[in-house]
């Protein structure tokens, strides 16, 4: 009866369809209100309800007004309607179905009572087939927990079989083994029986969770519970506990299984040999591999893969080829995978000519490479540095567009090609990358570039590096291979040498975000920076070295300092020098020369002054003709307190200058004050001054008005026991009686006889002092 209608339904819908009808639309689930939906689609502005009743093929059938409730059929159907009828025209949807608004409500809303009730409304009727999808299409295991729930406490479905395994499914499979054991164990409460699938499923999920010991504990409560167990239980237990190398654990089930009469099968040998061999216990699986063919089980392809893996993991190549020539005189083919196991334990044993062979010999047959074949072959071939051959299969692998999924073996490629010395070929690696869409990354541009500058093929390394900085491959966050130091270091000292700074900075900024902060690479920068005449970015550089405690290097700083002095910018240069200074290098006394005189030759007298002032702190002694230069322009320029300062400094570390040079051009210069005190300086130091400069100095003061000042610098001589003329004394106490100045005159007049009459110079100093 349902086919008879759906027959007549089908040929009623092809006969109505209208033009724009969309082929997709064709697939609405066999319901009375099918046809109705077509009222959404026709051109026709006002269909006629009667009409399409008339036409119905079933007359005794509902039309869906007169249905109390509606079905979960026609939910969906009314929302297929609403979503056709806000689609613009002519672009139809296939509806969404119900089971995905479902999990689209739950994966963005949070699970609560309004929630459910929104579900209800969309879905009044709960069957198997609208529960089984929602879990199977819920987002996560969380929303599929909490929909298999709430069905079942809301009494809107009883959970059967297919329900029950598939949530122990989804359950296992995130890791919810806790969840999904007591839902497996509370079954029988709600009148659904246990099979062995069920149980199998959760001993696995344990077992790939690595929980072996619950596994095994599952598989006893199975005898417990009476749950029959087979072979098939059996097999699972055996891959769990052999994953873990519960060797011993295995033999005692193996027996246990054989004593309860259940025949082990090929699969179950398999996974015996299979897990002695990956714990070590090669005597135990050749032992079950006899035992296997005593029971009449014929080896399989299979068997003899393992067998041939199990003798290559442990160099045994001899007994692999055996179990190879054995598989094919039992007119077995042997497989991709037969191949590539024997040829990766002819790698592993450096015997890559007998690799070489099999891989042909595997063409020969017709079997077909895959990836892990070549990814096996062609690092062995590398290692053996047949280079000729590697270049070949990976020709082969491109034309094939056979991508591996080992990405590692083209950075040893490259790197044997280089080594070989073929660069040609390392690039050709690059652009087979490319071709087979396998992600490049700084790394492997790296070694191009390396060794394309230890070839002095520069235009292709920068080239390459042109290419690496513009598609800013080195900041990809996925890249995991970046760029070594002996890469960059040597492309960058290239640039820097060649007028290309700019370029390799911009290298160095991407590398530093990658957390790389290379003292070669910087310093070579600021080099290429000061040789360029870049001297903000040089500095620039300098500061970030010292904020990321990179070490710069003494010439670094020099570099810069030069820059500067060359660009006429001394007071940027001293800033410098201090930086270097601070940095802990000490600059060579021609250094601190060339910043001196720049900035005396810039009129910077005073930071001159300084920078002599740190030369001579330094303990730098060469160099030390422009001391009185600077002294004298203080001097000359009023700064006094600070010459004399500077001077005593000097003093101090064996430097004195000429005192008489100083003097005799402050007299000259008419600079009377200044004379004053560095003559009152060196009286009271005892240095070394000339009589004749004594007299300069007071003839200057007496030409200058300061008759005070000359006597008192008189007294001080005098007391000194310097000698002068005696024209001096004459010539201002004449000056002291002429404006008044009697006693200072009377007092000169006695000094004058004192010294005619020998009287001892600390009496007539004293007497002199008592008298002033």
């Amino acid at each position: 009866m349902k086919s008879s209608q759906r027959s007549m339904k089908m040929a009623y819908l092809a006969a109505s369809k209208p033009a724009h009808f969309h082929p997709k639309f064709t697939k609405i689930r066999n319901t009375p209100h099918s046809i109705k939906l077509l009222s959404f689609f026709c051109s026709s502005t006002s269909p006629n309800p009667a009409n399409t009743d008339q036409e119905s093929p079933n007359p005794d059938q509902e039309t869906p007004r007169s249905s109390p409730r509606p079905s979960r059929t026609e939910s969906s159907d009314a929302v297929f309607a609403t979503e056709a009828s806000r689609s613009p025209r002519g672009k139809h949807r296939t509806p969404e179905k119900l089971e995905d608004i479902i999990c689209r409500m739950m994966a963005n809303r949070a699970w609560t009572t309004r929630l459910q009730n929104s579900i209800r409304r969309l879905v009044p009727s709960f069957d198997h087939e609208i529960v089984y999808n929602v879990l199977h299409s819920a987002k996560n295991s969380e929303h599929a927990l909490q929909f298999f729930r709430w069905v079942e406490r809301s009494g809107l479905f009883q959970h059967n079989r297919e329900t029950h395994m598939k949530i122990i499914e989804i359950l296992g499979r995130a890791s919810k083994l806790n969840h999904a054991r007591l839902i497996l164990l509370d079954m029988p409460k709600k009148g659904v029986e246990w099979d062995e699938d069920m149980w199998v499923m959760l001993i696995d999920s344990y077992g790939s969770a690595g929980i072996v010991q619950e596994s095994v504990t599952l598989f006893q409560k199975m005898e417990e519970l009476g749950v029959k167990r087979t072979v098939k239980s059996y097999d699972t237990l055996f891959k769990v506990i052999m994953r873990k190398g519960r060797t011993g654990m295995a033999k005692r089930y193996f027996n246990k299984m054989v004593n309860e009469g259940i025949e082990p099968t090929r699969h179950t040998y398999n996974l015996m040999i299979w897990g002695f061999f990956l714990s070590s216990k090669v005597e135990t699986a050749l032992r079950f591999f006899e035992e296997m063919k005593a029971r009449e089980i014929s080896p399989d392809v299979v068997t003899y893969n393992t067998m041939i893996n199990g003798c290559c993991r442990f160099k045994n190549m001899e007994e692999a080829e055996k179990y190879f020539i054995e598989l094919k005189g039992k007119n077995m083919e042997p497989t991709v995978i037969t191949y590539t196991t024997l040829i990766k334990g002819y790698v592993s044993s450096l015997k890559v000519d007998d690799a070489l062979r099999l891989f042909e010999e595997m063409k020969n047959y017709g079997i077909k490479a895959n990836a892990i074949t070549y990814s096996t072959l062609l690092p062995g071939l590398c290692e053996a540095e047949k280079m000729s051959e590697a270049k070949i299969i990976l020709k082969e692998m491109v034309e094939k567009h056979i991508a591996p999924k080992d990405n590692s073996i083209f950075i040893r490629m490259m790197s044997a090609q280089c080594k070989a010395g073929d660069l040609d070929a390392a690039s050709d690696v690059l652009r087979a990358m490319i071709r087979l869409s396998i992600p490049t990354e700084a790394g492997h541009y790296g070694i191009l570039i390396e060794n394309y500058c230890k070839a002095g093929n520069y235009e292709r390394a920068v080239s390459l590096l042109d290419k690496l900085i513009e598609k800013e491959i080195i900041l990809r966050p996925q890249s995991t291979l970046q760029m070594e130091p002996s890469a960059y270091n040597l492309v960058i000292e290239y640039l820097c040498n060649n007028g290309q700074t700019g370029k390799a900075e911009t290298l160095l900024r991407q590398l530093m975000k990658m957390g790389v902060q290379d003292e070669l690479a910087f310093n070579n920068l600021i080099h290429g920076h000061s040789k360029e005449g870049n001297t903000e970015s040089a500095s620039e550089l300098l500061q970030i070295m010292g904020r990321r405690k990179v070490a710069s290097e003494e010439s670094s700083h020099r570099s810069l300092i030069e820059c500067y002095l060359s660009k006429g910018e001394p007071a940027d240069a001293k800033i410098a020098l201090d930086g270097m200074i601070e940095n802990g290098y000490l600059p060579d006394s021609s250094l601190y020369r060339s910043v001196m005189e720049s900035l005396f030759a810039d009129g910077r007298v005073q930071t001159a002054s300084r920078v002599m002032m740190t030369m001579v702190e330094k303990g730098v002694k060469e160099h030390m003709d422009l001391n009185s230069k600077i002294l004298e322009a203080l001097l000359l320029r009023g700064h006094v307190e600070e010459a004399l300062g500077r001077i005593e400094l000097l003093m101090h570390s064996g430097l004195s200058p000429n005192f008489d040079d100083l003097l005799s051009v402050l007299c000259d210069k008419g600079k009377t004050i200044a004379a004053l005190k560095l003559l009152d300086f060196g009286l009271q130091r005892d240095c070394d001054i000339d009589f004749t400069t004594y007299d300069k100095v007071l003839d200057a003061l007496l030409a200058a008005g300061k008759t005070l000042n000359a006597y008192s610098i008189l007294t001080k001589i005098t007391e000194k026991g310097g000698v002068t003329d005696r024209r001096s004394y004459e010539d201002l106490i004449k000056t002291l009686n002429a404006e008044g100045n009697t006693k200072q005159a009377d007092i000169l007049s006695r000094m004058i006889m004192g010294k005619d009459e020998g009287i001892p110079k600390r009496n007539k100093g004293k007497k002199s002092a008592t008298l002033a």
